[in-house]
């Protein structure tokens, strides 16, 4: 971004502002102190602490002005501020004006499992022909929208936003933040179960990101899931489909999983092969809702397969790497559900191996009352002539650690507290050789990228 400071001032409603400010330019908003580079406006949040005790800091690393919420008292008089009724609140207001201003078109992309990947190749897609922005890491919220949209520069074309939800009415919110001209569900899954009681539930809230949908929008989303096809029903925009079923519009066929990649082919341009960097049919299906993307944007259909062979992706999320003892690593350590845990145990399952395959498996949280029953249907996911060892980390694998007990020896079957991670790397050490695979996956509270980080420091 670039706009002068009396511009800012204007546009959350603060009309009389000094002269000088008309001299000051801002590029870009920043939340975290620590982060700020020159030119910043600073956004002091209230989280774990208050951002207003940052701010003095936020100044020396380089920010030019500050946001001050008018209920903190002693309001500094060094540097320009600029006082609001709620920080948060004039971040997203500066964000619906600054896209208004940029106007590009704008792809909206939510679902239970697959949204980051998803936007990771829609965005790839897209760059072939576009000046894109995307969501960076997994800026996904009420605060991560209005930065991915006031992280965009004057020429941007698309901007490519991943929405993340944790509660009803969230979606809703940030969909009619962003005035999406693309929406794109890429499942219901079970993620976040806790808050929502029924997958039924979690679809009505996934539902929400068509809200703000403009009426001459689109509507792509997942056409194997029924709870989908149902509600779809709500939506009077264009709609889209993506599958593995010829009821579909777009759909794959003839898969094709090795260790590093997956190939496949779609029914819209026959005799074509493309490939992905990624194991899984899963990520399949998001290279689907990638393509029908692609499709709506008039993307040359020739740039299609070399940009989703070459994408990349966003570190953590089913990636390949090298352990200490040479072993190969399939490290998917960000997330985690019953879903994601099921495919990519499935995928993993069937690679190509001269050694042991191993699976190291930490708690998927959120997932209420049916926390142990979900937990232990991973059981039928984790066969021992396929996958020798399992570790399990955290209360909740407690569940499948007994449920695994009618298929496993006892001495294939390891349980960990979270505290115990380091004995966990230690243990996994001692069996481990080059001709190893290992798969991690856990969700990010369990936080395995410990024992990912373990294993490959010697």
């Amino acid at each position: 971004m670039k706009m002068q400071l009396t511009e800012i001032a204007n546009a959350v409603g603060i009309e009389e502002v000094p002269e000088n400010w008309q001299e000051i330019t801002i590029a870009n908003v920043e939340f975290d102190s620590r982060k700020v580079q020159p030119n910043s406006l600073f956004i002091p949040l209230k989280g774990q602490r208050d951002g207003h005790e940052f701010v003095e800091n936020a100044m020396k690393n380089g920010a030019v002005a500050t946001l001050w919420a008018k209920d903190h008292e002693n309001v500094p008089t060094g540097y320009p501020v600029l006082v609001v009724d709620d920080p948060l609140e004039t971040l997203q207001k500066l964000a619906v004006y600054y896209l208004g201003k940029i106007n590009p078109k704008v792809v909206a992309i939510t679902g239970s499992n697959g949204k980051t990947t998803t936007k990771d190749m829609t965005a790839a897609l897209l760059e072939t022909e576009y000046n894109v922005v995307k969501t960076e890491a997994n800026f996904n919220n009420e605060i991560g929208v209005p930065i991915t949209l006031l992280n965009m520069n004057a020429n941007t074309e698309v901007v490519v936003v991943e929405m993340g939800m944790d509660r009803p009415g969230q979606l809703d919110f940030l969909s009619k933040m962003a005035q999406p001209d693309t929406v794109v569900i890429t499942m219901i899954g079970e993620a976040h179960i806790e808050f929502f009681g029924t997958r039924d539930k979690i679809a009505d809230a996934k539902l929400e990101i068509t809200h703000g949908l403009k009426e001459d929008g689109l509507f792509i989303y997942n056409g194997d899931e029924p709870l989908l096809r149902e509600r779809s029903k709500q939506v009077e925009q264009q709609q889209y489909t993506f599958g593995s079923s010829a009821a579909d519009d777009l759909f794959a066929s003839n898969v094709q999983s090795a260790r590093d990649h997956t190939s496949f082919e779609i029914n819209l341009v026959p005799d074509q092969t493309y490939e992905i960097p990624m194991i899984g049919k899963y990520n399949v299906m998001n290279a689907l809702a990638a393509i029908a993307v692609a499709k709506a944007y008039h993307i040359d259909p020739a740039k299609v397969g070399d940009a989703l062979k070459n994408f990349q992706l966003t570190h953590n999320r089913t990636e390949w790497v090298r352990g200490s003892a040479g072993e190969l690593i399939l490290s998917d350590v960000y997330n985690s559900n019953p879903t994601a845990a099921k495919e990519v145990l499935a995928s993993f399952s069937q690679t190509e191996i001269k050694g042991s395959r191993f699976a190291v498996l930490g708690d998927m949280l959120e997932l209420g009352e049916q926390s142990d029953l979900m937990h232990a249907s991973l059981a039928n996911y984790l066969d021992p002539k396929l996958i020798q060892d399992v570790y399990l980390v955290g209360t909740h694998m407690k569940a499948l650690e007994q449920a695994l007990k009618a298929k496993y020896a006892d001495d294939h079957i390891h349980w960990y507290t979270v505290e115990q991670e380091n004995q966990l790397v230690e243990d996994l050490k001692e069996k481990l050789t080059n001709q190893d695979e290992i798969v991690i996956k856990g969700s990010h509270g369990i936080h395995l990228e410990k024992v990912l980080s373990g294993l490959q420091n010697a």
